[in-house]
């Protein structure tokens, strides 16, 4: 059989392509596909399964696009039968409205039912305590600040081993998104508003946090590293925030809200009582009473 020298170059280049394609994701770092976390976990199999699904009206489709492609082709002597009174075939249009609709149903239950198994505000049920942490993002930077452990840092969160951590996030510039690709997903960040996140790690390790909202110039470098550590190592951290760094008094916020880019990760102890909630309340009370309040910083 003869084989067109043009339809063989496009089928080395087709696997050329899937074979660069498969060596560049068995060894590229992506996040979102290396969940380390349960809520992340849940998150990645439900995104594979969706993919999955929709994957059994994509794939036939286009393997029948090229079939038609390859046997109607001008230059194939055995072209398919030319049926000019064809209209009609319920077999057909059954097949193709049938199992699109039953696939829809099966995701429509599924996405249903993760809806509420995914909810940020839902806690994860352990017997461990959940670690409270407050975050601010700022410009353009992350405020964390923890209520029990009397201490703050930012662009940096520590927290134990397989603990949920309960976050409180708000913002006291643009509006933000936090989000940790490896341990759960987006929540954001509202002036004047407070959103909540439960997420725990099931492993020792370092994760970036991003931004996943565009706020201005200093975006790119708006990261935050998250450090899962033993419930030891993470004791002895708090006692060291504790005697070895600056106080987080109003003074020292006002400074630290000015907008700076790339800031090196900077610890606080005693941050000033109520701050969070004081963040908050500034936009949603009449400015002077605001100022006020917050000794004086900026809204």
């Amino acid at each position: 059989m003869r084989i067109n020298k043009k339809w063989l170059v496009i089928f080395l280049v087709l696997i050329s392509f899937i074979t660069v394609a498969g060596i560049y994701l068995s060894r590229v770092n992506i996040p979102v596909l290396e969940p380390k976390g349960p809520v992340a976990d849940k998150e990645f199999r439900l995104l594979v399964g969706i993919t999955a699904i929709m994957l059994i009206v994509a794939v036939p489709v286009f393997l029948l696009l090229a079939y038609v492609v390859w046997r109607y082709r001008e230059d194939n002597p055995k072209r398919g039968q030319y049926v000019p009174d064809w209209e009609h075939s319920r077999w057909l249009e059954g097949l193709w409205w049938v199992i699109p609709t039953i696939l829809i149903l099966i995701v429509s239950v599924i996405s249903w039912n993760a809806s509420y198994a995914l909810n940020p505000y839902r806690p994860i049920l352990t017997s461990k305590k959940a670690l409270v942490i407050q975050a601010v993002s700022l410009d353009w930077k992350w405020l964390f600040i923890y209520p029990d452990q009397h201490i703050a840092s930012v662009n940096l969160v520590e927290f134990p081993l397989k603990t949920p951590v309960h976050f409180y996030l708000t913002s006291d510039a643009p509006m933000n998104s936090f989000w940790l690709p490896q341990l759960s997903g987006q929540i954001y960040t509202m002036a004047g508003m407070q959103t909540q996140l439960y997420l725990a790690s099931d492993v020792i390790g370092n994760f970036t946090g991003r931004s996943a909202n565009l706020s201005g110039a200093g975006f790119a470098g708006m990261q935050f590293i998250a450090k899962s550590v033993k419930k030891g190592t993470f004791d002895s951290w708090v006692e060291r925030v504790k005697t070895h760094s600056l106080e987080l008094s109003l003074s020292a916020y006002r400074k630290l809200e000015r907008p700076s880019s790339y800031m090196p990760v900077t610890y606080y102890a005693n941050p000033a009582k109520g701050l969070f909630g004081d963040i908050i309340a500034k936009y949603m009370v009449p400015y002077g009473q605001a100022h006020e309040n917050m000794g004086g910083v900026s809204s």
